[in-house]
């Protein structure tokens, strides 16, 4: 296997094995309901910071049978006009997670620096709710955005749509439906460590497997969650698994990161590849030495630094590049 980077490593072993053990069909439940307890929760009063930020929780209608979508909506106290977006999809598997607990970072680190506004959005999970539940969810969420955007303060031709491991999943597929729907626009994807392919045949998810943060067990359940009897089937969408699409022209420019020394390696650094292949423009960065969801576990090491800062970068980047190439007014 590649090797841990140094300060990764000190990380992963000071957190025990007890969160590392894999998660089956048989403690599923039991894992659901110790994410639900201990995860994090901000409340909107909490994501304020103190005044710093406008907070609003949103239920939206949901486009097709079932309840409305939560959104969570962020933005900067006191700026008037429309900002950038940035639709975000939590991680968690697909089966874990919750649209509070990822703010506060975001708001630290984009929000404030790159003066532009999130909504991070609480789709449904898995098994409880199954494919295209929760993608359904995301959709109708970026939807009612964008079609309510005067009254949110956003500005449509900047939005970017992000997410981490099954919310960077998530991300890829929502691209691919908003492009074959037409609508809304998009400006980039913003994929980090994107859980993209249900059949686990890369030679990546079976070199890491039992190692780092997730591996192959836990990968296959948490699919098998998202799509029951159709898990591995050759006729699986690819807005359910992106990695399934054949066709990957005519998506936004999307930033894809992940650690060399994960599972999902191998199918992000494909993913990218097949979106070159296709006429398409993506970044890739593979973190030497990094396991999966290396920068949350040990936010302080050196390689979180570096990969923080060239997300962020990416960002302002395209932010900056979308200002200047707009139209200038007559006259």
């Amino acid at each position: 296997m590649p090797p841990f980077d140094p300060e990764l490593s000190v990380a992963l072993e000071s957190l025990g094995n007890g969160p590392r053990a894999p998660v089956t069909p048989e403690n599923l439940a039991a894992r659901q309901e110790r994410d639900a307890a201990t995860r994090p929760r901000p409340t909107a009063e909490d994501l304020r910071a103190d005044g710093r930020f406008e907070v609003a929780e949103l239920s939206v209608p949901a486009l097709r049978d079932g309840p409305d979508v939560t959104l969570v909506s962020v933005r900067p106290a006191g700026r008037e006009g429309p900002l950038p977006l940035l639709y975000y999809m939590h991680g968690g598997a697909m089966i874990m997670g919750n649209a509070w607990s990822v703010l506060p970072r975001i708001q630290r680190e984009w929000v404030l620096p790159l003066d532009m506004c999130v909504i991070s959005v609480e789709y449904r999970l898995a098994p409880q709710t199954r494919y295209p539940g929760p993608l359904e969810d995301c959709y109708a969420g970026l939807l009612w955005a964008t079609e309510h955007a005067a009254e949110l303060g956003i500005d449509t031709d900047r939005v970017i749509i992000g997410g981490k491991s099954a919310g960077g999943g998530l991300a890829a597929a929502l691209a691919l439906l908003v492009r074959d729907r037409g609508v809304p626009d998009v400006l980039g994807q913003l994929l980090l460590c994107p859980m993209l392919d249900d059949r686990g045949h890369t030679f990546s998810s079976h070199q890491m497997s039992g190692l780092g943060m997730w591996d192959l067990i836990s990968n296959e359940t948490a699919w098998k969650a998202l799509l029951g009897d159709r898990h591995g089937a050759a006729d699986v969408p690819p807005y359910a698994a992106p990695a399934r699409a054949t066709d990957l022209s005519g998506l936004p420019p999307a930033f894809i990161d992940v650690g060399s020394a994960e599972m999902f390696r191998d199918e992000d650094v494909a993913y990218a590849n097949a979106i070159w292949r296709s006429g398409g423009q993506a970044e890739l960065h593979v973190w030497p030495g990094a396991y999966h969801g290396f920068d949350g576990l040990a936010p302080q090491a050196a390689i979180s630094k570096d990969a923080r800062d060239t997300r962020t970068r990416w960002l302002r980047q395209l932010l900056t590049h979308s200002r200047s190439t707009e139209p200038r007014p007559a006259g």
